[in-house]
Parts: C-alpha cells; sequence; structure tokens
C-alpha cells in the first residue's frame, strides 16, 4: 500500500474519531447497564405497563422475565426505591414491568419472586388470588400493592439455617431429645399406643365437631361481649349483694332453723301422703265415677238447674201474670202425713211416719174458727131463723143479737162473728155478702 493512501485512512479514522468524541461529549453515559439489552420474550404491538411493590426484591436485576404459569409473558422495565421518609423506615421495591396485551389476568392478581433453578435467575411470577374470587383485569397503569405480593426462600438463607443447625445449633440437643425419649418409652409401647389411639379418637371428635365447637365459641364470644357491655350493672350489682349477704349473716340462726323445720315438715308430708295414698286414689277413683255421671247427664243438669231457680213454679211462670192481672189455680195438699213424709222423708224421723196419732201428739193444732154459715146467708139468730135487714141484726131497728161462730174447739170467738159494729148503717148488707166473715 502506498504511503498517501495510509495518511489518507490515518486522516479518516482520526476524523471519525474527533466526531465521535465530539457526540459522547454532548450525551451522558452511564456505563454498560444504560445500554439496551437485545432479546427478550416478545410484548406485542400492544403492551401494558404494571406497577409492583416488593418489600424484598432480593437480586432480582431490569430485563428480568415476567412469567404466568411459567411462561414469559413480559419483562422488568425498571426498579426503584419508594416508600418512608429518611430515617423513618417503611421502604419498599417499586418495580414496573411491562407484559403482552393479550395475557388476562384480574385486577386483584398476585405476585411473587420466584427462582428458574438452585443458582438461577429471579423473574416475577404473575397470578391470579387463591384465596379469593378474581374481580375485574389488570389493565395498564394498574399497581398491585404490598399485601398482595411475596418472595421464594433464598438458597443462602437455607445454607445460612443449615449451618446453624450443624455448628453448635440443635443437632446435638435433637441428640439427646431422642435419646431421653427412647429410655423413656422403653418398655412402655402398648401404653403409648393405647394413649395415641385415645389421642386420634379425641381429635377425630374434636374434628367431627368442629362446627358445633365454632357455635359454642361464637356464643361465648357473643356473651362475653354482653358482660362488657353490662360491666356497669354487674359491679354496682356486686357491690351492692354485700349488704345482703351480712344480713343473711346475722340471720343465718334463724334460717338454720327454718331449713330444719322445713326438713321435719316435708318428712311428716311425705308420711301422710305415704299413708294417706290408698284413701286418696279411692277417692280419685270415686270423684272419676262422679264426673263419668256427670258428664253422661250431659244437658239436663243445665236444665234441672233452671228448673231450680224457679221452684216450685215452671220456668213459664211468668206468663201467669199479664198486664195488671193474673190466673192461678193452686192445689195444695195440707194432709198432715204427706207433709210429715215429704219433710222428714231420708232423716232420723222416717221411722215416726207410721204412726201418726204419736205425731199429732207432738204438734200442737191452731184454733181455726170458720163460720158455720157458708156465704151469702145471714147468721141464725136465737130464734132459729135468718135474719133480714133490720131483724135480729144489732144496730137496726127491732134487731137481736146473732148468734156467735163456732169453732172447731167449742169456744166462741168474738172475732170471727157476723155482729155488726154498734152504729155501722151497712152492717145488714156486709153481713148478707160476707156469711157472717167480718
Amino acid at each position: 500500500m502506498s504511503r498517501t493512501r495510509l495518511a489518507r485512512r490515518a486522516h479518516l479514522l482520526g476524523a471519525a474519531a474527533v466526531a465521535a468524541a465530539t457526540a459522547l461529549s454532548g450525551c451522558s453515559f452511564n456505563g454498560v447497564e444504560s445500554l439496551p439489552l437485545p432479546g427478550g420474550p416478545d410484548l406485542g404491538s400492544n403492551p401494558r405497563t404494571v406497577k409492583i411493590e416488593f418489600a424484598n426484591v432480593l437480586d432480582l436485576v431490569p430485563q428480568s422475565a415476567v412469567k404466568v404459569n411459567d411462561v414469559s409473558v413480559g419483562k422488568v422495565e425498571d426498579i426503584e426505591l419508594a416508600g418512608g421518609a429518611p430515617g423513618k423506615g417503611g421502604w419498599h421495591a417499586l418495580v414496573t414491568v411491562k407484559v403482552r396485551g393479550d395475557v388476562k389476568l384480574p385486577d386483584n392478581a398476585v405476585a411473587a419472586i420466584g427462582q428458574t433453578s438452585l443458582l438461577g435467575e429471579k423473574f416475577v411470577q404473575l397470578a391470579p388470588p387463591r384465596n379469593e374470587a378474581p374481580i375485574g383485569r389488570l389493565g395498564s397503569g394498574d399497581l398491585i400493592p404490598l399485601n398482595r405480593t411475596s418472595r421464594g426462600t433464598e438458597i443462602e438463607e437455607v445454607l445460612s439455617a443449615m449451618s446453624l443447625l450443624l455448628n453448635g445449633g440443635g443437632l446435638e440437643q435433637v441428640s439427646t431429645i431422642s435419646h431421653e425419649l427412647q429410655a423413656a418409652m422403653g418398655g412402655r409401647e402398648s401404653t403409648i399406643r393405647s394413649v395415641l389411639e385415645r389421642v386420634n379418637t379425641f381429635a377425630g371428635t374434636l374434628d367431627r365437631n368442629r362446627a358445633a365447637i365454632t357455635r359454642a365459641l361464637d356464643s361465648i364470644d357473643r356473651l362475653s361481649g354482653k358482660l362488657a357491655n353490662e360491666r356497669r350493672t354487674i359491679q354496682d350489682t356486686i357491690d351492692e349483694t354485700g349488704p345482703a349477704i351480712a344480713v343473711l349473716n346475722r340471720n343465718r340462726a334463724d334460717l338454720t332453723k327454718m331449713l330444719v323445720a322445713l326438713d321435719k315438715l316435708s318428712r311428716t308430708t311425705t308420711y301422710v301422703i305415704d299413708r294417706s295414698k290408698a284413701d286418696m286414689l279411692a277417692n280419685l277413683q270415686d270423684l272419676d265415677k262422679i264426673l263419668r255421671n256427670l258428664n253422661r247427664a250431659g244437658s239436663d243438669l243445665p236444665k234441672s238447674l233452671e228448673s231450680l231457680i224457679t221452684f216450685p213454679f215452671p220456668a213459664t211462670f211468668e206468663n201467669v201474670i199479664e198486664g195488671d192481672y193474673g190466673n192461678v189455680r193452686l192445689t195444695v195438699d195440707l194432709d198432715f202425713e204427706s207433709i210429715a213424709r215429704n219433710l222428714l222423708g231420708g232423716t232420723d224421723l222416717e221411722g215416726m211416719l207410721g204412726s201418726g196419732r204419736q205425731m199429732r201428739g207432738m204438734l200442737q193444732v191452731p184454733n181455726v174458727t170458720l163460720p158455720d154459715s157458708p156465704l151469702g146467708v145471714l147468721p141464725q139468730t136465737p130464734g132459729g131463723t135468718g135474719g133480714l135487714p133490720g131483724q135480729g141484726v144489732p144496730g137496726l131497728p127491732g134487731g137481736s143479737t146473732p148468734t156467735p161462730a163456732k169453732t172447731t174447739s167449742g169456744t166462741p170467738n168474738p172475732e170471727r162473728t157476723g155482729a155488726l159494729a154498734p152504729g155501722s148503717g151497712d152492717g145488714g148488707l156486709r153481713t148478707l155478702l160476707t156469711g157472717g166473715l167480718s
């Protein structure tokens, strides 16, 4: 190659270097990590941007994959720090991801940081919620908060826990515990097996009745709430119970005597009931017969009671009196033996009914005066003829004193005679109409 051509190429490279330096001096350059990386999943023509909050993103980096059901559907765009003010805590990571537009996720989706293998790279796993129903659809600009994000366990954490266990940790204690358990259970295998079977039965019973246990606990919770609400009332009741207890303490002797007396009364009552049980049963049986007969009487008993109210007249007695007059026809039996039989029948004097004379001798017969002459006939004069008005009647001219009326005892009764009062002008007419009755 000629020297001229070499000089020309040197000038071109120098100009390119100057141009590159000029371009770099006018733009900022943050290192290799600011350069876009090639590859990654296909996001399509209309990807969605979603922000996710994580308490710890571990070693997640931008351009990491975003997966749904282990299928890459997006990538991590940016990771930044967000949260509380400096010095006050509450910091968390805010991860911005882009996913394909045709990915169907609910608005309450969850996110987690997973790992492809034991030493593999990290990725963001998106999934529907497990313990609640899906709601809506995850759209561009939505945020998945901290309460719906989680992360997996790091291999470093597992190795650290294993190191703590092996190096003076709990492994030696586990050996001691195992040795002591073997010493305690040696020769007691059957007893321990029986205890385990009982524990299994007990646990199974609790499991079968967990609904009832839950209801009981809920009831206890409601009761506790009501007691808490009535705390003031309970406290006042307890405070006022003190004087009442003091009164009971002062009257303890009397209360003891009362209880002893009640015990004696109860024993006496039991004795009386036991002794009178047969009589009580007999009375109840007789009462059963009476009630059965009353039931058999049916409607006859009310009708008889209706007649008893108007005795000795029938229920239709009110029809006798119409207006200001009444039609009555009475038949009165005044025979002594009939009256005695009706009154004394069924009594201790019933045996004396056969001897009428004895009964008559026991009673004083009243003195009854009856007129000798019937109604409408003048009393007889001493001469044996009936007097006419003005003849043989006192108070009239030519009259004489009439004969006194006879009585059943033979003794004249001056009150039941046909004599007229002196000075009466109509004595003869009255005597004629009444037959000598005053």
